[in-house]
């Protein structure tokens, strides 16, 4: 039997209403970018939420009509557009405080054309001002109204009830106790909320991927060419993207989500961009952080950058497989045969400790190579998870050192008496010695080589650990094999 969709309910309304506001609230996530500035929010944002035994996702969207100051503010409204058509509920936000607006009396229009259930919710209630604009908004016609304050979860329950009546008949009932439990009381549904990540909540089966780089290298070219779909905005002024936008991609029968986050500048930059920019690239590097396999994207026509490099270190320190994906080749392919052997080459020699990933030249406008990345991905991720037998692991061990030992900085012999993997994702190793703490830098790097040539870990960083077996007369036991 096939499964049923999942209800989907779409947050509309102007600018600075307080979408993302509500957003957070009912999904108990900081997903959505909260600022004062209009036009903040730019691309469109989801996350599950379960109510009263009912599963539907909610949809965030950036604001339509009204005033913004975003000049990609018509990308916005027609992305907006798009996703009107795709939602069983449409939840029209607008403000109290403000009362009835031309640019409400638009969207309730665009709105009515759909088809769809709407529901009012007036918010920002908690203000007194507030009283007289609301009357004027149930001049708009929308039945049911829901008065709310999204800032303190005032009415977010009465809002949920409504949205679960105005759901198709027969919405999936939540049975799954893995998944986000009900909440019986709005206290339950703001408390706790969790950090802005959209892959801290991935399902277990799932391959998260963040696809990094610096602004306008063309990451979220690459997300729409991978999900076939117009999915996040792109344009070409940098900082286009804004959110950690993130999608599901089925791919020979594996899930990956897929996430697209904004463009990383130096610290200085960022900190002098201002709240939304700010805001944006920690929410970039949470989704680093929380990734299986990391895309450094890189400009084909710019050359690996310094700040590539501190892109990918932070990928690296926090355990991400990594591919460099080399976007743009399509506008270097006359510079000649060599071109991408030297530019290889250069990279490599620039960004030393990248060595372990692979690079792929792909042009996300054209797809070249772009079916390839997929490939990389999935086999990376499964590196990522190896696991090595101890017994393996100690013959690999013993035919290493009898032909390279580790140097001995004392008077002692340094010996590796055996050693162990004590982790995956990324691969971590115990090595027990004689006497020794730590190994040279050359020997670590050496003994990491060693392990990728022999056991396959393609794009992986390698985390090794070094300690020092005592004696049964010691204050001290070393670990077992």
């Amino acid at each position: 039997m096939r499964k049923r969709p999942v209800p989907v309910v779409v947050l509309v309304g102007r600018p600075n209403v307080g979408k993302s506001t509500l957003f957070n609230r009912i999904t108990a996530s900081r997903r959505a970018i909260v600022t004062a500035v209009p036009g903040t929010t730019r691309d469109v944002i989801s996350e599950p939420v379960s109510w009263n035994g009912v599963e539907f996702n909610v949809t965030d969207t950036g604001g339509m009509y009204g005033a913004s100051e975003d000049p990609l503010h018509l990308l916005v409204l027609e992305q907006g557009r798009r996703t009107l058509c795709t939602a069983d509920v449409l939840v029209l936000v607008v403000d109290g405080r403000q009362g009835r607006t031309p640019g409400d009396d638009e969207i309730v229009k665009a709105l009515r054309a759909q088809g769809t259930p709407i529901i009012l919710a007036v918010n920002k209630m908690d203000d007194r001002r507030a009283r007289d604009g609301a009357m004027e908004l149930l001049q708009l016609g929308i039945d049911p109204v829901v008065e709310i304050a999204a800032e303190h979860g005032q009415g977010i329950g009465d809002l949920l009830d409504e949205i679960v009546k105005h759901l198709p008949a027969g919405a999936v009932r939540a049975t799954d106790s893995s998944g986000r439990e009900d909440l019986d009381a709005e206290d339950d549904l703001i408390e706790d909320a969790a950090d802005a990540n959209p892959l801290s909540e991935a399902v277990r089966g799932e391959t998260g991927v963040a696809i990094v780089g610096r602004p306008n290298v063309g990451k979220s070219s690459l997300v729409n060419r991978l999900l076939r779909e117009e999915r996040v905005l792109v344009s070409e002024m940098p900082g286009t993207t804004r959110d950690a936008v993130d999608s599901l991609l089925r791919w020979h029968r594996r899930d990956f989500r897929i996430v697209d986050t904004a463009g990383i500048r130096r610290p200085g930059k960022v900190a002098r961009s201002g709240q939304v920019e700010s805001i944006s690239v920690l929410i970039a590097r949470r989704a680093v952080a929380a990734a299986d396999v990391a895309v450094v994207v890189m400009d084909a026509t710019e050359g690996a950058t310094e700040q590539d490099g501190a892109i990918a270190g932070e990928a690296e320190r926090a355990g991400c497989g990594i591919i460099v994906a080399v976007n743009k080749w399509d506008l270097v392919k006359g510079n000649g045969p060599e071109f991408g052997a030297t530019f290889d080459d250069k990279m490599r020699r620039r960004l030393k400790f990248l060595e372990f990933a692979p690079v792929l030249h792909i042009s996300a406008v054209t797809g070249e190579r772009t079916p390839k990345l997929l490939e990389m991905i999935d086999r990376v991720a499964e590196a990522r998870k190896k696991r090595v037998g101890t017994g393996e692991l100690n013959r690999f061990v013993a035919s290493v050192t009898a032909s390279h030992p580790p140097a001995s900085p004392g008077r002692k012999a340094v010996r590796i008496l055996y050693a162990a993997q004590v982790g995956v994702a990324p691969p971590s190793f115990v090595f027990f010695t004689n006497v020794a703490t730590t190994f040279h830098f050359s020997y670590q790097r050496f003994l990491v080589n060693q392990l990728r040539e022999s056991f396959g870990f393609l794009g992986t960083p390698i985390r090794i650990q070094v300690r020092a077996r005592r004696d049964h007369q010691g204050q001290g036991q070393g670990g077992g094999a």
